[in-house]
């Protein structure tokens, strides 16, 4: 099993989440978060005032999936929060050795 981590920006989350779902992910969990890479935040202005942006919004995706489907989730991602901009995010993979279902205790992909 693999656990997919994806950083992307908040207005592709949709997409994404559609995209997933048509390859058959049952669960996955959105968590809004601020960070930076290259992009390093930027400069506004509220009132006149100009301030700088050091952590910008984006949101994590997780999602646990079988190894078998993980190129096909790896494109779906990175096809649909693909805008071409800096700051497009980031996906991770880590190797998952258990899942466990709360409710009844069964363990394993099954659970997926």
């Amino acid at each position: 099993m693999k656990m997919v981590s994806a950083i992307i920006k908040h207005f592709k989350l949709d997409e994404v989440r559609d995209a997933l779902n048509k390859l058959g992910v049952q669960g996955m969990t959105a968590i809004e978060v601020k960070g930076f890479g290259r992009q390093k935040g930027h400069m506004e202005v509220y009132r006149g005032v100009e301030y700088e942006v050091k952590f910008l919004p984006k949101v994590k995706l997780e999602v646990a999936i079988p190894e078998e489907k993980l190129e096909e989730v790896l494109k779906a991602i990175q096809s649909t929060a693909k805008t071409g901009e800096i700051g497009d995010g980031k996906i991770f993979i880590y190797n998952l050795e258990d899942a466990v279902r709360i409710r009844t205790g069964e363990q394993g992909e099954g659970v997926l």
